[in-house]
């Protein structure tokens, strides 16, 4: 048994980590993670490569697995702002891996890419979206 699975995790969620080798939660998850799963504001700092995503990413994944359904269309269940286009990738290749095997929806929106492509991903609706603020501005200034 991990430390993982002491946290009241869904199975399928401490499952998925141990299958990406993550079987014991770095300091920053210990701390983190708990409170997460109360749907506490947790405020974290930390090392590059301590597991930051995770620590609040973990916990969001698995509140929405508590949910009931599909997003509605037009619609974010989760928002994870991040600052350039390198962290929202960096953050939604993780989520999405943690993700992996669920029903959860993870969508990233940034700059630089096709404005059109981004709208077409979100009309049905996410769970977790990922962005960058102007992006994101730009979508909800189109309604999107």
């Amino acid at each position: 048994m991990s430390d993982f699975d002491m946290m009241d995790l869904p199975s399928a969620l401490v499952k998925r980590l141990a299958a990406m080798g993550l079987k014991e939660p770095t300091p920053i998850q210990k701390q983190a993670i708990p409170h997460g799963l109360n749907g506490r504001d947790v405020m974290g700092l930390a090392q590059t490569g301590t597991g930051k995503t995770a620590a609040f990413g973990i916990p969001l994944i698995s509140r929405m697995l508590e949910l009931e359904g599909r997003p509605n269309p037009k619609s974010v269940r989760g928002l994870i702002l991040a600052p350039t286009r390198e962290l929202a990738t960096q953050i939604s290749v993780n989520l999405r891996s943690f993700a992996e095997s669920t029903p959860i929806k993870v969508a990233m929106v940034v700059g630089g890419q096709n404005i059109n492509t981004q709208i077409k991903r979100l009309h049905g609706g996410v769970d977790i979206l990922v962005a960058t603020s102007g992006r994101l501005l730009d979508l909800m200034d189109r309604r999107a």
